[in-house]
């Protein structure tokens, strides 16, 4: 992976989020809604940073014990080098800390590379959304993942009962 730490998202790096945006989707969030993201409460945004450089991002809302990806993006230059798999896995960390039980995404039906890493993380497929996308018009597979602590002293419930 290129050399990149996992931080929260400042406002420093609205900008290059907002250009990632342009450059990766067809109805990419404008750079207001972003910033909007900073002081929003359900919001967990994240971004691989290489000093000042952003390489990639990735924003979620949490209402309760379920959290929403809202986008996942990394720079064509620095792709297929493990960035996105290592905020994805930071991000999960950080919502199992706050007590998040799962995580929904949704994907292109199209997007090969994006569905493999996904599935990869232990994703699966609960839905499917029709013509969910535009620019061009496609479907969107529904993708979710039960998140479960892995040591005791990471979990903010004690006991698998208490997730339920």
């Amino acid at each position: 992976m290129t050399a990149s730490v996992i931080i929260p998202m400042a406002p420093a790096h609205v900008p290059q989020i907002s250009e990632l945006e342009r450059a990766t989707f067809s109805a990419p969030w404008d750079e207001a809604a972003i910033r909007a993201e900073l002081d929003n409460p359900l919001s967990l945004w994240l971004v691989a940073a290489n000093g000042e450089d952003v390489l990639g991002y990735v924003g979620s809302q949490t209402v309760f014990e379920d959290t929403d990806i809202l986008n996942v993006a990394v720079k064509p230059a620095a792709r297929r080098r493990g960035i996105a798999e290592t905020l994805l896995r930071a991000l999960e960390q950080r919502l199992i800390l706050n007590g998040a039980q799962r995580i929904t995404l949704e994907v292109r039906i199209s997007n090969a590379p994006a569905l493999a890493l996904y599935e990869k993380l232990g994703y699966v497929r609960v839905g499917l959304r029709r013509s969910y996308y535009e620019k061009p018009r496609e479907d969107a597979l529904i993708l979710q993942k039960r998140l479960l602590c892995r040591t005791s002293d990471a979990c903010p419930y004690k006991t698998e009962k208490e997730r339920v």
